[in-house]
């Protein structure tokens, strides 16, 4: 990685991380490439790093295949971890560019810069005992939750509902029916839509691909659908063009219904802070809890919380050298890829119209996803 205009200076470079996902480990690698000297405390409230774009996978490989410890990557990229949770807001946020130093804990972090990128959690409902979502992942095996839950139900034909149409919901859908099928588990699945068609965000070939494989897997399909309970034995819908609400069986439903930042910051072409109209020159941002100003995708996605990581490093570093010249967010998705079981994926290459599907495809996120692993491991393959 090219890191253009920068000098670096005699003085220790501190630089505090507050968030350890995919932008805080993006921006840590490179920050460590380039300035192998600099003191960088990561604080993060977890013991490991999720690559949580994977828990889908979880119904055929063990959790812990996607987490790396925060202890392992101390050592590789020679930063400390701070275990710790941090409450904070804008007024907060200023407060530290102003003082140079946050609290944490019982001990104060000093930094010269400090990079925000907590991410976003799963958007909040009233959870019965018979709702999981990606929390519920996060915590435990697919199998292992599943299978549980469908033992509990009391039928001999359980029915399970996943609610979203997103991402998400398709792969961890499609995992689930693949994961059933070769356990030889009767369930009935339905995947409820809150749209019109499946990945509604996308190019329409994508959603008819994703309509011909529920159709070949038996898999009912309800478009126009708002959640609105799982009461036992029982999902509650209301249709969103007629306002009729349904009631249809379901023992189980898994939510995937979006991300919702807690924050979400405002920022300058650079990643650097706005807020009430005032640059926060010593506090940048990456990742989901970020809106970068400019042509650069915002999406809330693994690819471009790495991008804007590893731009915010670069900025970070030439804000510290004596030019101070940076670089705009200009990162354009280069393709999405989607998960469809293991052998099977939905997605577009290099423009949205370019859809691939099957092997291609699947062999396309494979390799995308091998970039980051090796990035993981301090080799950088990205080219910006």
């Amino acid at each position: 990685m090219l890191v253009p205009f920068y000098v670096a200076g005699h003085d220790r470079l501190r630089i505090a991380i507050v968030g350890g996902g995919y932008a805080g480990l993006a921006a840590l690698e490179a920050l460590c490439e380039h300035r192998p000297d600099a003191e960088i405390a990561l604080i993060d409230p977890r013991s490991h790093h999720l690559k949580i774009s994977h828990l889908h996978e979880t119904f055929r490989r063990p959790l812990t295949d996607f987490q790396v410890s925060f202890q392992a990557l101390e050592k590789r990229f020679n930063m400390r971890h701070i275990q710790e949770a941090l409450e904070f807001d804008e007024s907060t946020v200023r407060q530290w560019n102003r003082d140079r130093r946050l609290d944490v804990g019982n001990q104060t972090v000093a930094f010269d810069f400090l990079l925000m990128a907590t991410g976003a959690q799963s958007k909040l409902v009233e959870k019965g005992p018979q709702i999981l979502d990606l929390s519920d992942f996060i915590a435990s095996g697919g199998p292992e939750l599943l299978e549980k839950h469908i033992a509990n139900a009391g039928s001999n034909e359980p029915w399970l509902t996943v609610v979203g149409c997103g991402a998400t919901g398709v792969q961890f859908l499609f995992e689930i029916a693949h994961h059933l099928r070769a356990r030889k588990i009767s369930c009935t699945l339905r995947l409820v839509d809150g749209g019109a068609e499946p990945l509604e965000q996308f190019h329409s070939k994508m959603g008819r691909y994703v309509k011909s494989r529920l159709d070949d897997l038996s898999i009912e399909y309800r478009p126009n659908c708002r959640f609105l309970a799982q009461e036992p034995g029982l999902l509650v819908v209301e249709d969103r063009e007629t306002d009729e609400v349904m009631e249809l069986p379901s023992d189980l439903s898994l939510l995937f219904i979006g991300k919702d930042p807690v924050l979400r910051f405002e920022t300058n072409w650079f990643g650097q802070i706005v807020t009430h109209g005032e640059t926060l020159d010593r506090v940048f941002t990456a990742g989901d809890c970020s809106r970068y100003r400019g042509v650069g995708s915002n999406a809330m996605s693994a690819q471009s919380a790495v991008r804007k990581g590893r731009l915010v490093a670069r900025n970070i570093l030439r804000a510290a050298g004596p030019l101070k010249i940076m670089e705009p967010y200009l990162h354009r998705e280069l393709g999405y890829v989607i998960s469809m079981g293991p052998s099977d994926a939905i997605g577009w290459l290099g423009f949205e119209s370019n859809v691939v599907a099957g092997l291609p495809a699947g062999l396309a996120k494979e390799v995308i996803e091998a970039q980051y692993d090796l990035l993981l491991a301090g080799i950088d393959t990205y080219v910006l």
